[in-house]
Protein backbone atom coordinates (compact mmCIF):
# COMPACT_ATOMS: atom_id res chain seq x y z
CA UNK A 1 0.00 0.00 0.00
CA UNK A 2 1.55 3.26 -0.80
CA UNK A 3 0.08 5.86 1.28
CA UNK A 4 -0.47 8.11 -1.23
CA UNK A 5 -0.51 11.90 -0.74
CA UNK A 6 2.40 14.33 -0.29
CA UNK A 7 0.70 17.43 1.14
CA UNK A 8 1.91 18.50 4.90
CA UNK A 9 0.54 20.83 7.43
CA UNK A 10 2.54 22.08 10.60
CA UNK A 11 2.28 20.84 13.74
CA UNK A 12 1.52 23.88 16.50
CA UNK A 13 -0.91 22.65 18.88
CA UNK A 14 -3.92 24.32 20.41
CA UNK A 15 -4.08 24.78 24.07
CA UNK A 16 -7.91 23.83 25.02
CA UNK A 17 -5.74 20.43 26.60
CA UNK A 18 -3.01 21.01 27.96
CA UNK A 19 0.29 19.25 26.47
CA UNK A 20 2.83 18.09 28.58
CA UNK A 21 6.42 19.14 27.82
CA UNK A 22 7.45 16.24 26.46
CA UNK A 23 7.65 15.77 22.68
CA UNK A 24 5.34 12.50 22.55
CA UNK A 25 7.88 11.29 19.91
CA UNK A 26 8.12 7.52 19.50
CA UNK A 27 12.10 6.98 18.79
CA UNK A 28 13.51 3.87 17.71
CA UNK A 29 15.44 1.25 19.36
CA UNK A 30 18.39 -0.97 18.37
CA UNK A 31 17.82 -4.45 16.48
CA UNK A 32 18.24 -7.76 18.98
CA UNK A 33 21.35 -9.05 19.77
CA UNK A 34 22.30 -11.44 17.18
CA UNK A 35 21.23 -8.72 14.14
CA UNK A 36 18.21 -11.62 13.17
CA UNK A 37 16.17 -9.76 11.47
CA UNK A 38 12.54 -9.26 13.19
CA UNK A 39 8.99 -9.68 11.66
CA UNK A 40 6.99 -6.89 11.11
CA UNK A 41 4.63 -8.48 13.96
CA UNK A 42 7.64 -8.11 16.27
CA UNK A 43 8.82 -4.70 15.33
CA UNK A 44 5.27 -3.35 16.12
CA UNK A 45 4.61 -5.38 19.15
CA UNK A 46 8.42 -5.16 20.69
CA UNK A 47 8.88 -8.48 20.13
CA UNK A 48 12.12 -10.02 20.72
CA UNK A 49 12.59 -7.77 23.71
CA UNK A 50 12.26 -3.97 21.34
CA UNK A 51 11.72 -2.64 18.24
CA UNK A 52 13.73 -2.31 15.42
CA UNK A 53 14.37 1.06 13.35
CA UNK A 54 13.93 0.12 9.96
CA UNK A 55 10.30 0.74 7.76
CA UNK A 56 8.63 -2.05 6.87
CA UNK A 57 7.67 -3.90 3.60
CA UNK A 58 4.57 -1.85 1.88
CA UNK A 59 3.13 -5.35 2.26
CA UNK A 60 3.39 -5.54 5.53
CA UNK A 61 2.93 -1.75 6.58
CA UNK A 62 -0.71 -2.45 4.92
CA UNK A 63 -1.07 -5.71 6.94
CA UNK A 64 -0.14 -4.00 10.42
CA UNK A 65 -2.46 -0.66 9.24
CA UNK A 66 -5.01 -0.80 7.08
CA UNK A 67 -7.63 -2.45 8.78
CA UNK A 68 -7.61 0.65 10.65
CA UNK A 69 -8.72 2.87 7.92
CA UNK A 70 -12.89 3.02 8.02
CA UNK A 71 -12.67 4.09 11.72
CA UNK A 72 -9.64 6.45 11.21
CA UNK A 73 -11.54 8.22 8.38
CA UNK A 74 -14.91 8.32 10.67
CA UNK A 75 -12.67 9.41 13.48
CA UNK A 76 -11.50 12.39 11.47
CA UNK A 77 -15.12 12.76 9.93
CA UNK A 78 -16.06 13.96 13.44
CA UNK A 79 -13.56 15.99 14.13
CA UNK A 80 -13.61 18.03 11.02
CA UNK A 81 -17.54 17.72 9.59
CA UNK A 82 -16.24 17.65 6.24
CA UNK A 83 -16.02 14.12 4.89
CA UNK A 84 -13.69 15.56 1.93
CA UNK A 85 -11.20 16.79 4.87
CA UNK A 86 -11.53 13.71 6.49
CA UNK A 87 -10.32 11.68 3.52
CA UNK A 88 -7.69 13.83 3.00
CA UNK A 89 -6.61 14.00 6.78
CA UNK A 90 -6.78 9.97 6.67
CA UNK A 91 -4.37 9.93 3.68
CA UNK A 92 -2.10 12.41 5.52
CA UNK A 93 -1.81 9.97 8.32
CA UNK A 94 -0.89 7.07 6.70
CA UNK A 95 1.91 9.06 4.95
CA UNK A 96 2.68 10.15 8.09
CA UNK A 97 2.69 6.77 9.84
CA UNK A 98 5.08 5.44 6.69
CA UNK A 99 7.52 7.65 6.45
CA UNK A 100 7.57 7.45 10.39
CA UNK A 101 7.39 3.98 10.75
CA UNK A 102 11.07 3.69 11.86
CA UNK A 103 10.39 5.34 15.05
CA UNK A 104 7.62 3.57 16.10
CA UNK A 105 9.03 1.76 19.33
CA UNK A 106 5.92 -0.08 19.63
CA UNK A 107 5.01 0.95 23.34
CA UNK A 108 1.50 1.84 22.10
CA UNK A 109 -0.49 -0.69 19.92
CA UNK A 110 -0.38 0.50 16.22
CA UNK A 111 -4.25 1.73 16.62
CA UNK A 112 -3.78 3.77 19.37
CA UNK A 113 -0.22 5.45 17.51
CA UNK A 114 -2.91 5.65 14.37
CA UNK A 115 -4.88 7.57 16.27
CA UNK A 116 -2.17 9.88 17.54
CA UNK A 117 -1.39 10.81 14.70
CA UNK A 118 -4.52 11.24 12.91
CA UNK A 119 -5.46 13.17 15.91
CA UNK A 120 -2.96 15.67 16.34
CA UNK A 121 -3.19 16.35 12.09
CA UNK A 122 -6.79 17.09 13.08
CA UNK A 123 -5.94 19.95 15.67
CA UNK A 124 -3.87 21.64 13.13
CA UNK A 125 -6.33 21.04 10.25
CA UNK A 126 -8.66 22.87 12.65
CA UNK A 127 -6.75 25.95 13.96
CA UNK A 128 -8.22 28.79 12.74
CA UNK A 129 -11.09 27.24 11.42
CA UNK A 130 -15.11 28.21 11.37
CA UNK A 131 -17.06 25.52 13.02
CA UNK A 132 -19.17 23.48 10.41
CA UNK A 133 -22.69 23.82 11.14
CA UNK A 134 -26.45 22.81 9.96
CA UNK A 135 -28.71 25.78 9.40
CA UNK A 136 -30.63 24.86 12.16
CA UNK A 137 -27.70 25.45 14.31
CA UNK A 138 -27.66 29.15 13.12
CA UNK A 139 -31.39 30.96 13.16
CA UNK A 140 -34.94 30.13 14.28
CA UNK A 141 -37.11 28.13 12.13
CA UNK A 142 -39.85 29.43 10.30
CA UNK A 143 -43.50 27.85 10.60
CA UNK A 144 -44.59 29.64 7.30
CA UNK A 145 -43.30 28.02 4.26
CA UNK A 146 -44.31 31.51 2.31
CA UNK A 147 -41.19 33.34 3.95
CA UNK A 148 -39.17 34.72 1.64
CA UNK A 149 -35.63 32.32 1.73
CA UNK A 150 -32.30 33.25 2.29
CA UNK A 151 -29.90 33.17 -0.60
CA UNK A 152 -27.68 30.37 -0.50
CA UNK A 153 -24.88 30.56 1.37
CA UNK A 154 -21.80 29.17 -0.09
CA UNK A 155 -19.16 30.68 1.91
CA UNK A 156 -20.21 29.04 4.96
CA UNK A 157 -18.05 25.53 5.58
CA UNK A 158 -21.06 23.36 6.01
CA UNK A 159 -21.76 20.28 7.70
CA UNK A 160 -21.42 17.30 5.05
CA UNK A 161 -23.16 13.83 5.06
CA UNK A 162 -21.13 10.61 4.90
CA UNK A 163 -21.61 7.40 3.25
CA UNK A 164 -21.78 4.60 5.47
CA UNK A 165 -19.75 2.11 3.51
CA UNK A 166 -16.96 4.65 4.24
CA UNK A 167 -16.81 3.73 7.66
CA UNK A 168 -17.42 -0.49 7.37
CA UNK A 169 -21.51 0.18 8.46
CA UNK A 170 -21.56 -2.61 5.94
CA UNK A 171 -18.88 -5.06 7.75
CA UNK A 172 -20.07 -6.61 11.13
CA UNK A 173 -16.79 -7.71 11.70
CA UNK A 174 -14.91 -3.69 10.98
CA UNK A 175 -13.32 -2.03 14.16
CA UNK A 176 -15.67 0.62 13.93
CA UNK A 177 -17.63 3.01 16.40
CA UNK A 178 -21.40 2.69 16.83
CA UNK A 179 -23.52 4.31 14.48
CA UNK A 180 -24.74 6.87 16.64
CA UNK A 181 -21.42 8.14 16.65
CA UNK A 182 -22.03 9.59 13.47
CA UNK A 183 -25.69 10.67 13.02
CA UNK A 184 -25.90 14.46 12.11
CA UNK A 185 -27.19 15.70 15.22
CA UNK A 186 -23.93 14.27 16.92
CA UNK A 187 -22.12 15.76 14.43
CA UNK A 188 -24.04 19.21 14.99
CA UNK A 189 -23.19 19.12 18.31
CA UNK A 190 -19.81 18.58 18.31
CA UNK A 191 -18.92 21.45 16.31
CA UNK A 192 -19.88 23.05 19.40
CA UNK A 193 -16.60 22.32 21.39
CA UNK A 194 -13.65 24.13 20.87
CA UNK A 195 -11.27 21.34 18.96
CA UNK A 196 -9.43 19.42 21.44
CA UNK A 197 -12.78 19.19 24.00
CA UNK A 198 -13.89 17.57 19.87
CA UNK A 199 -11.09 15.25 20.47
CA UNK A 200 -11.54 14.23 23.66
CA UNK A 201 -15.10 13.81 23.84
CA UNK A 202 -14.89 11.38 20.40
CA UNK A 203 -11.99 9.46 21.69
CA UNK A 204 -13.44 8.59 25.31
CA UNK A 205 -17.09 8.72 24.77
CA UNK A 206 -17.36 7.31 21.34
CA UNK A 207 -14.42 5.48 21.19
CA UNK A 208 -13.85 4.23 24.89
CA UNK A 209 -9.98 4.98 24.98
CA UNK A 210 -9.47 4.90 28.82
CA UNK A 211 -8.18 8.83 29.75
CA UNK A 212 -4.31 7.56 30.10
CA UNK A 213 -4.62 6.74 26.76
CA UNK A 214 -6.11 10.08 25.92
CA UNK A 215 -3.50 11.64 27.17
CA UNK A 216 -1.12 9.64 25.06
CA UNK A 217 -2.39 10.41 22.60
CA UNK A 218 -2.91 14.42 23.25
CA UNK A 219 0.53 14.39 24.80
CA UNK A 220 -0.95 15.65 28.12
CA UNK A 221 -1.88 14.40 31.69
CA UNK A 222 -5.25 12.15 32.41
CA UNK A 223 -6.12 14.74 34.74
CA UNK A 224 -6.56 17.23 32.01
CA UNK A 225 -8.46 14.60 29.90
CA UNK A 226 -11.28 14.18 32.62
CA UNK A 227 -11.23 18.33 33.13
CA UNK A 228 -11.43 18.33 29.58
CA UNK A 229 -14.10 15.70 29.45
CA UNK A 230 -16.45 17.39 31.54
CA UNK A 231 -16.11 20.87 30.08
CA UNK A 232 -17.10 19.51 26.83
CA UNK A 233 -20.38 16.72 28.54
CA UNK A 234 -21.08 19.94 29.82
CA UNK A 235 -21.44 22.26 27.12
CA UNK A 236 -23.23 19.64 25.55
CA UNK A 237 -25.61 19.48 27.45
CA UNK A 238 -26.17 23.22 27.91
CA UNK A 239 -26.63 23.31 23.75
CA UNK A 240 -29.66 20.84 24.70
CA UNK A 241 -30.22 16.98 23.91
CA UNK A 242 -28.93 15.29 21.32
CA UNK A 243 -31.64 12.24 20.47
CA UNK A 244 -28.94 9.59 19.47
CA UNK A 245 -31.32 6.24 20.27
CA UNK A 246 -33.65 7.20 17.86
CA UNK A 247 -37.01 4.64 17.48
CA UNK A 248 -36.79 3.53 13.74
CA UNK A 249 -39.23 1.61 12.03
CA UNK A 250 -37.96 -2.09 11.27
CA UNK A 251 -36.67 -3.15 8.23
CA UNK A 252 -39.72 -3.99 6.34
CA UNK A 253 -41.42 -0.89 7.60
CA UNK A 254 -38.78 1.55 6.70
CA UNK A 255 -38.44 -0.01 3.21
CA UNK A 256 -41.85 0.42 2.42
CA UNK A 257 -41.43 4.04 4.16
CA UNK A 258 -39.05 4.97 2.23
CA UNK A 259 -40.13 3.96 -1.01
CA UNK A 260 -43.71 5.69 -0.20
CA UNK A 261 -41.66 8.64 0.47
CA UNK A 262 -39.64 8.35 -3.12
CA UNK A 263 -43.01 8.00 -4.84
CA UNK A 264 -44.45 11.02 -3.21
CA UNK A 265 -41.63 13.13 -3.52
CA UNK A 266 -40.95 12.38 -7.50
CA UNK A 267 -44.67 12.46 -8.54
CA UNK A 268 -45.66 15.78 -6.36
CA UNK A 269 -48.18 13.92 -4.32
CA UNK A 270 -49.10 16.71 -1.57
CA UNK A 271 -51.67 14.35 0.41
CA UNK A 272 -49.50 11.61 0.10
CA UNK A 273 -46.23 13.33 1.54
CA UNK A 274 -48.46 14.65 4.25
CA UNK A 275 -49.20 11.77 5.43
CA UNK A 276 -45.54 10.16 5.66
CA UNK A 277 -44.06 13.38 8.19
CA UNK A 278 -44.38 14.03 11.32
CA UNK A 279 -46.42 16.86 12.70
CA UNK A 280 -43.11 18.29 14.30
CA UNK A 281 -40.80 17.01 11.44
CA UNK A 282 -38.14 19.76 10.59
CA UNK A 283 -36.17 20.15 6.99
CA UNK A 284 -32.97 22.27 6.30
CA UNK A 285 -31.00 22.75 3.06
CA UNK A 286 -27.31 23.87 3.62
CA UNK A 287 -26.07 25.62 2.08
CA UNK A 288 -29.59 27.67 2.50
CA UNK A 289 -29.83 29.46 5.79
CA UNK A 290 -33.30 29.05 6.14
CA UNK A 291 -35.20 26.23 7.39
CA UNK A 292 -38.53 24.95 8.36
CA UNK A 293 -40.53 23.91 11.33
CA UNK A 294 -43.64 21.99 11.36
CA UNK A 295 -45.95 19.64 9.00
CA UNK A 296 -47.75 22.68 7.17
CA UNK A 297 -44.46 24.59 6.92
CA UNK A 298 -42.58 21.49 5.70
CA UNK A 299 -45.00 20.10 2.97
CA UNK A 300 -46.17 23.47 2.15
CA UNK A 301 -42.66 24.66 0.90
CA UNK A 302 -42.11 21.29 -0.53
CA UNK A 303 -45.56 21.29 -2.86
CA UNK A 304 -45.33 25.39 -3.75
CA UNK A 305 -41.30 25.35 -4.46
CA UNK A 306 -39.80 22.44 -5.12
CA UNK A 307 -42.24 19.32 -6.60
CA UNK A 308 -42.94 18.74 -9.64
CA UNK A 309 -43.80 16.04 -10.98
CA UNK A 310 -40.72 13.97 -13.44
CA UNK A 311 -38.34 16.74 -12.18
CA UNK A 312 -36.28 14.68 -9.39
CA UNK A 313 -34.17 11.21 -9.31
CA UNK A 314 -33.74 9.86 -5.79
CA UNK A 315 -31.58 7.02 -5.83
CA UNK A 316 -31.12 4.93 -2.04
CA UNK A 317 -28.06 5.21 -0.11
CA UNK A 318 -27.03 5.05 3.45
CA UNK A 319 -25.56 8.23 5.32
CA UNK A 320 -24.36 8.82 9.07
CA UNK A 321 -26.05 5.46 10.09
CA UNK A 322 -29.56 6.73 8.46
CA UNK A 323 -31.57 6.06 5.24
CA UNK A 324 -30.43 8.91 2.82
CA UNK A 325 -31.00 9.36 -1.34
CA UNK A 326 -28.74 10.62 -4.02
CA UNK A 327 -30.67 13.02 -5.52
CA UNK A 328 -30.80 14.17 -9.60
CA UNK A 329 -32.77 16.92 -11.21
CA UNK A 330 -33.45 17.08 -14.23
CA UNK A 331 -32.31 19.47 -16.57
CA UNK A 332 -33.48 21.79 -19.45
CA UNK A 333 -31.77 19.76 -21.79
CA UNK A 334 -33.75 16.43 -20.10
CA UNK A 335 -30.73 15.03 -18.58
CA UNK A 336 -30.79 14.10 -14.72
CA UNK A 337 -27.98 16.14 -13.23
CA UNK A 338 -26.84 15.70 -9.30
CA UNK A 339 -28.23 17.97 -7.19
CA UNK A 340 -27.26 16.96 -3.67
CA UNK A 341 -27.71 14.21 -0.91
CA UNK A 342 -30.88 13.54 1.13
CA UNK A 343 -30.61 12.16 4.61
CA UNK A 344 -33.79 11.27 6.44
CA UNK A 345 -34.26 11.02 10.38
CA UNK A 346 -36.94 8.17 10.66
CA UNK A 347 -39.15 7.93 14.28
CA UNK A 348 -41.82 5.56 14.59
CA UNK A 349 -43.68 5.30 10.74
CA UNK A 350 -43.15 8.60 10.17
CA UNK A 351 -40.25 10.88 8.61
CA UNK A 352 -38.88 13.17 11.52
CA UNK A 353 -36.26 15.15 9.99
CA UNK A 354 -35.08 16.07 6.45
CA UNK A 355 -31.65 17.29 5.68
CA UNK A 356 -30.95 18.08 2.39
CA UNK A 357 -27.69 18.92 1.52
CA UNK A 358 -27.93 20.34 -1.87
CA UNK A 359 -24.39 20.36 -3.14
CA UNK A 360 -23.71 18.46 -6.23
CA UNK A 361 -20.14 18.07 -4.98
CA UNK A 362 -21.12 15.57 -2.54
CA UNK A 363 -22.43 13.09 -5.17
CA UNK A 364 -19.25 11.61 -6.12
CA UNK A 365 -18.42 10.63 -2.66
CA UNK A 366 -21.14 8.10 -2.66
CA UNK A 367 -19.84 6.84 -5.84
CA UNK A 368 -22.67 7.73 -8.25
CA UNK A 369 -21.85 10.10 -11.27
CA UNK A 370 -22.59 13.46 -11.51
CA UNK A 371 -25.04 12.75 -14.28
CA UNK A 372 -27.44 9.71 -13.86
CA UNK A 373 -28.07 6.78 -16.87
CA UNK A 374 -31.47 7.58 -18.73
Amino acid sequence: MSPGIERHRGTERSSDVEPTSGTGRMSGTERPAGGERMSATERVSGGVGAAAVERPSEREFAGLTERFRPELLAHCYRMLGSIHDAEDLVQETYLRAWRGFGGFEGRASVRNWLYKIATMACLTALEGRARRPLPSGLGAPEDDHRVAVAAREPTVPWLQPAPDALFGFDDPAAIVADRTGVRLAFLAALQLLPARQRAVLTLRDVLAFRSAEVAAILDTTPTAVDSALRRARSRLAQAGPVQTDLAEPDERMQRRLLDDYVTAFTTADHAALVALLRADVEMEMPPTPTWFTGRDAVAGFLTARILSRGLWRMLPVRANGQPAFVVYKRSAEGRYEAYGIQVLTLIGSRVARITAFNDPALVPAFGFPVVAEA
